[in-house]
């Protein structure tokens, strides 16, 4: 490992050391553009704030609310100097109106497509009502852009065991041919339950130093 690289890996993220960093209303808003970074999507009410919460162990990190599409902003968390989480608004909500989610559909695709830190995606989706049409319209999207993808499975503790792993092995076998491009996982915010599995991906990807070896062979060639 030449020492360039050495001097720019990451640490091992500490996500109980997140802090808010700030929110953008469009994509030229949001912090510079270097380092790690993995966003959460996901439809309204799928529990994207709860997950973030629990998974940093702070309770009033990310702002949740019982009405849906209430986040309107990208929301930034920062893990280190070099790692964050961000917070995507909610998206698919009927009430809120078409033009901001004509507006909101836009900048989501331009943060998928032009955000060189953003190392991966974790898109949640209530295990009641997985994959529908927007959660598929942001897959493509990743997949568009070469975007690995882990799913989280929400609010698995409204399931019985049953039929929440019927509905994990049917959101597996629908998405087969994504390759190992996507991932799915049960998650519940309250119990906390696959936790531990969503850490381990994090940490993968806010460590991921392939784009310096990518770089580095660029420069060889």
């Amino acid at each position: 490992m030449s020492e360039e690289l050495s001097a720019n890996t990451p640490p091992a993220p500490n996500f109980r050391a997140a802090r808010f960093l700030t929110s953008a209303a469009r994509l030229e808003q949001s912090p510079e553009d270097h380092g790690w970074e993995v966003a959460f999507a996901g439809r309204s009410n799928a529990g994207k704030s709860s997950a973030i919460n629990s998974l940093t162990g702070n309770g009033k990190l990310a702002k949740t609310s019982r009405t849906p599409g209430r986040t309107q902003l990208i929301n930034y968390f920062e893990l280190s100097a070099q790692q964050r989480l961000v917070d995507l608004p909610g998206y698919g909500f009927a009430k809120v109106p078409l033009a901001v989610k004509k507006a909101w559909t836009k900048e989501l695709e331009r943060y998928l497509s032009h955000r060189q830190s953003l190392r991966g995606l974790v898109l949640l989706m209530d295990v009641r009502h997985p994959l529908q049409e927007f959660d598929q319209q942001m897959l493509n999207w990743a997949m568009a852009a070469g975007m690995p993808v882990h799913i989280l499975l929400t609010k698995a503790d409204k399931l019985k065991k049953g039929p929440a792993n019927n509905s994990l092995l049917a959101v597996r076998k629908a998405l087969k041919d994504s390759g190992e491009l996507v991932s799915v996982q049960l998650f519940s915010s309250l119990k906390h339950t696959g936790l531990k599995e969503l850490e381990q991906v994090l940490y993968n990807w806010l460590t991921d130093t392939s784009v310096y070896d990518d770089g580095e062979e660029n420069e060889e060639t």
